[in-house]
Order: structure tokens, then sequence, then C-alpha cells
């Protein structure tokens, strides 16, 4: 009797700290892939305005806060936009002082905590650029899809996909680019999760491995009214969607090429990176994974994959560099090593995930125009 007692002991220890390792598993998984679309992403360090003057902010002295480029600003109730270092401003050695270029809403005041991020604008392509634009819905999977479209005169569409942490307000950066100087229609899409989107039935982000079908709808609304050919542009999990779009698309031979900012190609190795950024402790993460695999269906086609190089049949411009910690760098340069013929990689240096034009907006675009001229 004792020995039966012993072992049913034994047996509920066994369980119970199988159920304590699957609900730490599940608590990971959705605290790394659970979608906050237009808040930064953790690890980004908060910063305290110092002081503030015409033309100029004096900022904590920290990595993000010393990047090149031009970056949003954004704090409780307030965004601005930020450029360059200013050197020769006289200021503490503990802090940076940076051109201060607006503040698109709120106040800047002493003390204020913000962070860096990639978006630039807040609003519409009206209300934050002047550029014309139709509100537009798409038929999704899961429901009805709102987007933003500029027309112009080419019958080749650019359709394009945010990433982590951002809204289609991202896309903005480079829209004045793309109507403006290379007179492209562009389609900027809200996806699952997304404000005004379907949530998905887990309200879990799955990486670009279903959000695509939601990319695909959009590439299906553009030949509908009139495209005769589409360039996919994504960033983050976005650059996947386009991978995932050019792979399986019944469209796909209406995609003429994609641009893949910061692309997320390991979702394991991201997948860790977001939950370790949110204090996971490094102890679940393995724990966290094998949870994503089971909630979300997460495999690829190879070890950490989220697309497959070889199912790749179009031009694709990969936009990357090894400052990124969400989306590893050495995944990035494997998958162009992979398809010398159809990837051409424009390295940046010095920029965290998806603010690849943020670092170095005149060569991004540069290299966009190289890119996207011939598939005109």
């Amino acid at each position: 009797m004792r020995s039966a007692t012993a072992a049913a002991a034994a047996a509920a220890t066994v369980l119970g700290a199988g159920t304590a390792a699957v609900a730490a598993g599940r608590y990971a998984s959705g605290v790394a892939l659970r979608p906050r679309p237009g808040r930064p992403l953790p690890g980004e360090p908060r910063l305290t305005v110092h002081a503030t003057g015409p033309g100029r902010i004096t900022l904590t002295r920290a990595l993000p806060s010393l990047r090149p480029g031009v970056y949003g600003l954004e704090g409780p109730g307030v965004h601005a936009v930020v450029g360059p270092v200013l050197d020769e401003v006289p200021h503490a050695p503990d802090t940076v002082v940076r051109r201060l270029e607006r503040v698109t809403h709120g106040t800047l005041e002493t003390g204020t905590r913000v962070r860096l991020t990639p978006r630039l604008h807040s609003g519409t392509p009206a209300s934050a650029l002047g550029i014309p634009y139709e509100d537009v819905e798409m038929t999704g999977e899961l429901g009805p899809l709102p987007a933003w479209y500029v027309p112009a005169a080419r019958n080749t569409w650019v359709i394009t996909a945010h990433g982590l942490g951002t809204t289609r307000e991202h896309p903005l950066n480079v829209l004045g680019f793309l109507s403006g100087r290379l007179r492209f229609p562009v389609l900027d899409i809200a996806y699952r999760g997304d404000p005004g989107a379907p949530r998905p039935a887990d309200g879990l982000g799955h990486l670009g491995e279903s959000e695509w079908r939601d990319l695909d709808a959009a590439v299906h609304h553009a030949v509908r009214h009139g495209a005769r050919s589409v360039i996919l542009h994504g960033w983050s999990t976005g650059a996947a969607m386009a991978l995932h779009t050019a792979a399986h698309s019944p469209l796909r031979d209406r995609i003429a090429g994609v641009v893949l900012d910061s692309p997320v190609l390991d979702w394991e190795a991201a997948l860790r990176a977001l939950a370790a950024a949110r204090r996971v402790p490094a102890a679940l993460l393995p724990l966290a994974v094998r949870a994503a695999q089971g909630r979300t269906g997460l495999r690829g086609p190879g070890p950490g994959q989220t697309t497959d190089p070889d199912a790749l049949t179009v031009p694709a411009l990969v936009v990357h560099g090894p400052d990124d910690t969400v989306a590893p760098w050495a995944a990035t340069r494997a998958f162009a090593e992979r398809r010398p013929g159809l990837v051409t990689l424009h390295t940046v240096r010095d920029a965290p995930h998806a603010a690849m034009w943020n670092a170095d907006p005149q060569r991004y675009e540069e290299a966009m125009r190289r890119f996207l001229t011939p598939l005109l």
C-alpha cells in the first residue's frame, strides 16, 4: 500500500510539473507573440528628456540616442521626430543633443520618458504628408481589412506590409518616395490583429505564417482594380508575409518583385528575442518555442526557418544589418548567399530592427530606385 501511495504521489508530482511547464510555456509564448501594434518593441531603453530648445533636444546618452539617422520619439501623449546628433552643441557628458525636427502632438517636457521608434509619421497619408488617398476595404480570410490607397499613373502597384510593433503608419516613411518620386500606386494595408482589422482567433501573431493570407487578399484587390503587376514591400513579419505570398499566392505570377526590410527568417530566434526582451526568464525560452509550435503551427521548412529560400522565384531587395537583435542577420546573409541570382543585399549598420530606412534614408531610397526601376 505504501509503495502504491508513493507511486501515486510521484505520478502526481510529475503531472504537476508537466502542467506547470505547459502553463509556463504558454505564458512565455503569449508574451512574445501577442500583437502590440503601435507600441515600440521591447528591448529599446527609455530615455529621459533633459532639455529642449529651438531645433534641438537633449536626451539621456545611450546607444539608441547616439544612432545616426532620423527617428520618431514616443512617450506618454507625445510624438516627435528627431534628426542627427549635434556634436557641436555643448552638453553634459551623460547626455546627447539631437536635432528636433518637429513635435507631431503633445509636449516634450523635461523629465518625460521616451523611446526612439522607426515610425516618423502619425495619421493618414493626407494628414501626415499631404498626399491624397482613398480609404479602401479588402476582403480578407477573417473579415474586412482596411487599407490606404494612394493612386498614381503606373499599372504596377506597391503593396506595403508593416511589421512587429508598428501599424500601417510605419510605411508612410517611404510613401512620398514611392508615390511622389517613382509614381507607383501604393496600397498600404492593415492585417489581422491591427486596429480596425479582425483579431486572430487565438489572439496571437504568427510571424507571417498565417498573416500572409491577408497580404494575398491585397494582391487580389490590386489585380481586380487594375494592377498589371505588384511589388510587395514588407518590414519584419511583413517581409516574411511577402515571401510566403510570393511563393504561395494563386496570383504569384503577378508579383514582379519583393522588398524585404529586416526580414524575420528564423522564427525561433525572433520569438526568443521578443520573449527575452519582455523579461521572460531564460529557462522558459525553450518552453516558449515548444508552446508556440503547438499553439500557432509554426514549423517552417527547416530548423527555425520561417520561409524557404528555394521557393523564391522573383527578384528580391533585402535591406538589413548586423545590429538587429530581433531578426538575426546571419539568417539574412545565408538567404542572400543561397539565392545570389535573385537577391540583392543592401547592408545597413547601426540600425535596430525595421529601422533600416531611418539610419540612412538617402542610401535606402537609392537602393530601392535601382531595384525597382527595371521592374516597371
